[in-house]
């Protein structure tokens, strides 16, 4: 039977294989994990290559730069606007193939202008089971996937990131925000504005995983079952109320099922 330690060998010898490595970071559980073992392993011959776009929150990328920068591993910020790819604001079925080509097409420029051999991203074994366009372009494009390689899920790679000390193995999943928008509804960069400041409230009235998925005026807020006493606490409900409607939503639903990666999927005949 493999262990989580068999587990976490083979990722440490696969990272000695690639010699050097650039490594798409974003600063969530999956890629800070990546980051810091290919960091361990292979030193200054690992950097983080950042995409910054409308979809990527400036407080997620703050938090990427203050651990790179905690860590003395380089960081090389890019633009990688999904907005002024051709069809993307559309919002087709296949979106995150076409961010995924753009930015992955990107960093293997970057990478090769700064002699890194290899080009490393963070999902995991978890990703298999949902409908992952973007996986396609990962192919396509030869990128590493170290973890799945190694047959990580992603409470394992939470596992490790505690016992390595990192702070992100309790942070809560995110996703770039363009996965808030049914797919056909357009998305600009106004309406990404709009999902991250409410989901912003959100986070400072105490919620922790927490989605807004933007359906026109209506908001529809997810969060984790036990959460949902908070959501109906009476100060709370009409706090959210008065800051949504002050975004610019009409109406604010709270979904029943809960906080669910990729429900948005839901409506897909896979």
């Amino acid at each position: 039977m493999t262990t989580l330690n068999d587990k976490f060998e083979l990722l440490k010898s696969s990272m000695l294989s690639y010699e050097s490595v650039a490594v798409a970071y974003s600063g969530g559980v999956d890629s800070t994990f990546l980051l810091k073992v290919a960091h361990m392993v292979l030193g200054d011959k690992a950097v983080a290559i950042t995409g910054k776009s409308a979809s990527f929150p400036k407080r997620e990328f703050d938090a990427s730069a203050l651990f790179t920068s905690a860590n003395n591993i380089k960081q090389i910020p890019f633009i990688s606007e999904e907005l002024d790819i051709e069809g993307f604001s559309n919002n087709p079925v296949n979106r995150c193939y076409l961010c995924k080509t753009e930015l992955f097409t990107k960093i293997k420029i970057i990478a090769k202008e700064n002699g890194l051999r290899y080009i490393l991203e963070g999902s995991n074994m978890d990703d298999n089971g949902d409908y992952r366009p973007g996986l396609e372009a990962v192919k396509e494009l030869q990128i590493k996937s170290p973890l799945r390689d190694a047959g990580l899920n992603k409470s394992e790679i939470r596992q490790l990131s505690k016992e390595l000390g990192l702070n992100t193995w309790d942070k809560p999943s995110f996703a770039c925000l363009s996965s808030r928008f049914p797919y056909g509804e357009e998305i600009n960069v106004e309406k990404l504005n709009m999902v991250d400041l409410a989901e912003v409230c959100l986070l400072e009235l105490g919620f922790t995983q927490v989605r807004v998925r933007h359906h026109g005026n209506l908001a529809r807020i997810e969060i984790q079952e036990e959460d949902f006493y908070k959501i109906i606490d009476q100060n709370i409900r009409l706090k959210i109320v008065s800051e949504f409607k002050k975004i610019g939503f009409t109406y604010i639903t709270f979904d029943m099922e809960g906080y669910r990666t990729g429900s948005m999927n839901e409506m897909l005949d896979l």
